[in-house]
């Protein structure tokens, strides 16, 4: 009993000191609340919860001595170890477990994660914690979870007609459909998703991405949901190949480190005392639909400076271009040849006048999707609000990018750049590789003082003023600059993917201004 009393032990209030809560919409209750009312203990925020619960997990439940996550308070030390040199650092401000946090996160901002690692890393046992601090009974959450082989059927998934119905029925719409209760759920875990028949994959696709699932012409609504997928591999491979649209519906992957093995005692206390940290949560870090809904939002609500958006337009822009795919401006991207079936690697290798070391562009053999941006977006935004920030921050972004591109930024490893010495653990490692590519991107960023000088910044934002009084002669003087700017470009300056991407928008920008030129000849 007293194991068990430690164990639900949650850590005192504030967990991180000098926060502020983030200030909800006025709710006019809160005009006649009492000290009554309110109860003797005062009400903790929601971003306080949701850090107690990661303590909780850290210190109690995984085992994950791993503080990859980094953030510093000031110079912090580093070691170099081995003959390799390897760079050991001692963060200065409170680091955390990407294995724990990022799948926190994620049930946060209801969005789909996909834990990878050896059998044995505690990603299920992880997933199950999830689904604890929901408020579901444990059994509820192991006997929802959907545990992928090769015979799963989408009556297996989905749900079941009723015999009696499929024997009188005359038309579809009369079959009832005896639909599965996990459906229902805020947290949804498929184990070994890998596993699972290419048919069967499709309907979760359809319910991961759309919210719905249909049998026999019956469909049923699925609530928004934290979806945790577990695969032994990073690649997708298993007893079937994951197909890519599914792939592409997850919004971050993390990896489940290894075990460290000085920390054997704790696995000892847990066997000799027969403990299950999942069986003991507290309830002080459960949260009821009504707290998840309105974290939610919360999280929506934390603000993006432009400072740091703008180094996210910069990154996003680097790996797009690829001008040997096409002919006209808009299709030379690398998405033209991987439509067209033809190898990307083969076409960026015969580009000229680039420098292939330096474009991080010709590191990738893709670009980035509408969707892994907003993922991008939302998880930058969980981050900021679990550490208590009143707005994004740049290392908020940087900590995040790895872990929610991990799957979309795929590498060209026949890129000459991971043949440089202290670049070939890139190869592997997928994470360090990421950030690396960011870190190179806001240095470029800064070489080239795109916070003071940025031309096309200042045209978009005077065309966001909108157009109401703005006559002709202001037009003709609009559309002079947006030409002559790139007639400059197009004497002295090498096509990278961000000047791709400006040249692109100053194109809109001139249609648009010609469209309202023509309505303005049009009105005289």
């Amino acid at each position: 009993m007293l194991v068990n009393q430690t164990y639900r032990h949650v850590s005192q209030s504030p967990t991180l000191p000098g926060t502020a809560p983030p200030q909800d919409e006025f709710d006019v209750a809160a005009l006649y609340e009492t000290p009554l009312s309110l109860g003797s203990a005062p009400a903790v925020s929601l971003d306080e919860k949701l850090r107690k619960a990661y303590f909780w997990i850290v210190n109690h439940a995984i085992i994950s001595p791993h503080y990859d996550l980094e953030f510093a308070e000031g110079p912090g030390a580093s070691y170099h170890l081995g003959d390799s040199k390897a760079r050991l650092s001692l963060p200065s401000g409170q680091s955390y477990s990407s294995f724990v946090l990022v799948p926190l996160l994620t049930f946060a901002t209801r969005r789909r994660c996909l834990l990878v690692g050896g059998p044995g890393r505690g990603k299920t046992a992880s997933a199950i914690l999830m689904g604890m601090l929901a408020g579901y009974p444990l059994r509820d959450v192991r006997r929802a979870m959907q545990h992928g082989h090769p015979q799963l059927t989408i009556s297996d998934m989905l749900g079941t007609p009723l015999p009696g119905d499929l024997i009188k029925a005359e038309r579809l719409a009369d079959i009832d459909v005896a639909w599965r209760t996990w459906l229902g759920m805020r947290v949804k875990i498929v184990d070994e998703y890998n596993r699972i028949p290419t048919r069967t994959q499709s309907a979760l696709l359809t319910l991961m991405s759309d919210g719905y699932a249909e049998v026999f012409d019956q469909i049923y609504e699925s609530a928004d949901s934290a979806w945790y997928l577990t695969a032994n591999d990073d690649s997708g491979g298993g007893t079937y190949q994951v197909i890519e649209a599914l792939k592409d519906r997850i919004d971050v992957v993390v990896h489940a480190l290894a075990f460290n093995s000085r920390f054997l005692g704790e696995l000892q206390e847990r066997v000799e005392q027969r403990l299950r940290p999942e069986e003991v949560v507290p309830p002080e870090i459960v949260f009821t639909e009504a707290e998840h809904d309105r974290m939610h939002a919360e999280i929506l609500r934390v603000p993006l400076p432009k400072e740091v958006r703008r180094r996210l337009e910069f990154f996003a822009a680097q790996f797009e271009l690829l001008e040997p795919a096409g002919e006209q401006f808009e299709y030379r991207t690398k998405d033209t040849a991987n439509l067209a079936g033809v190898d990307v690697h083969l076409l960026s290798a015969s580009e000229t006048g680039r420098d292939r070391l330096a474009d991080l562009g010709a590191q990738t053999l893709t670009g980035l999707s509408v969707r892994s941006l907003q993922s991008v977006l939302t998880y930058a935004k969980a981050l900021a609000y679990f550490r208590g920030r009143p707005e994004v921050g740049l290392d908020d972004l940087a900590s995040v990018l790895p872990f929610v591109l991990h799957d979309k930024l795929k590498p060209n490893d026949q890129s000459p750049s991971f043949d440089e010495p202290g670049q070939r653990p890139y190869r592997t490692d997928r994470v360090s590789w990421i950030r690396s590519l960011f870190e190179r991107a806001c240095a470029e960023y800064d070489r080239l003082d795109l916070d003071v000088h940025d031309p096309v910044g200042d045209l978009l934002a005077e065309f966001e003023l909108g157009l109401d009084d703005v006559g002709e002669t202001e037009v003709e003087r609009r559309l002079g600059r947006i030409e002559s700017l790139l007639a400059e470009w197009s004497r002295d300056r090498k096509l990278y993917g961000h000047v791709y991407d400006d040249a692109l928008a100053l194109k809109y920008l001139h249609q648009r201004y010609v469209n309202y030129r023509s309505w303005l000849r049009w009105k005289k």
